[in-house]
């Protein structure tokens, strides 16, 4: 063999590899986006991403980037219907519920597995009587502080929000709440960052809501009750009244239609 043939041989072989090493990572998988992978995209125009995005925030489309822009966080989703081949839907409640002695009642005889959204403010002098709902299945999750819209808040005051009142859930019931339903259904992608900074993991909007009429409206999509959908029951109205006679009549509804009430914390 001639002398200087291995260092040739050699050299090729280091050109080879250099040419190879950028497609090594060609076939990880790529990172966390934050998008919500409980939604339903297939329902239209709604809130949280899809084509309609009046209740959200301009600009994210309701969804949430991947992560938090110079922290690399990712965000939490933001969901108003869960995707699930089980048969359930899942019943929310913005404050309000203390009102009506006989929901308690309601809650305790069906267990029923409903998720309640609390202000301290509103809900505060109540505290005591929804702590005996969560042994039957009463979930307590975040809605803020002092119901202050958070859209266009800065960061500190919507942090102000979330954060005190995941600290007042924690301090009265030892519940570390992992979801949000920002006031009045509103938010912007600082919302999104101050929430994950509290430790939320997601913010729970709604497809279908019950009317004080007893009625069922839809944000988006079919006008009819489908697995997976998130009910808010009085969204924003404390002062509606009947609530125990319209969960009822949901129920009945939900039951005629083959579905049950989930629990939501199960899902997300």
């Amino acid at each position: 063999m001639r002398p200087g043939r291995p260092r040739a041989a050699g050299a090729a072989l280091a050109a080879l590899t250099a040419l190879l090493l950028p497609l090594t990572g060609c076939d990880r998988p790529a990172a966390p986006t934050g998008h919500p992978v409980a939604a339903d995209p297939a329902g239209g125009g709604g809130r949280g991403g899809d084509r309609d995005t009046d209740r959200s925030a301009g600009g994210d489309g309701g969804r949430g980037p991947g992560g938090d822009s110079g922290r690399g966080r990712t965000l939490p989703p933001v969901v108003d219907h869960v995707r699930t081949t089980d048969r359930v839907v899942f019943l929310t409640y913005d404050d309000g519920a203390e009102r009506d002695p006989a929901f308690a009642g309601l809650v305790r005889e069906r267990h029923l597995p409903v998720t309640l959204f609390l202000t301290d403010t509103v809900t505060g002098p109540a505290y005591g009587d929804l702590a005996g709902l969560r042994p039957f299945g009463a979930s307590l999750q975040n809605h803020t502080l002092d119901h202050r819209s958070l859209r266009g808040l800065p960061r500190a005051g919507q942090r102000a929000e979330i954060c005190g009142q995941q600290t007042k859930l924690r301090s009265r019931f030892g519940v570390r709440a992992h979801l949000l339903r920002p006031p009045h259904g509103t938010y912007d992608t600082t919302t999104l960052r101050a929430a994950a900074d509290c430790g939320v993991t997601a913010l729970v909007l709604w497809r279908a809501a019950l009317a004080p009429d007893g009625d069922l409206t839809y944000t988006r999509g079919a006008h009819r009750l489908r697995p997976g959908d998130i009910v808010a029951v009085d969204p924003d109205r404390p002062s509606a009244t009947n609530l125990t006679a319209r969960t009822e009549r949901l129920l009945r509804s939900i039951e005629e239609q083959g579905l049950r009430v989930g629990k939501l914390e199960s899902y997300l």
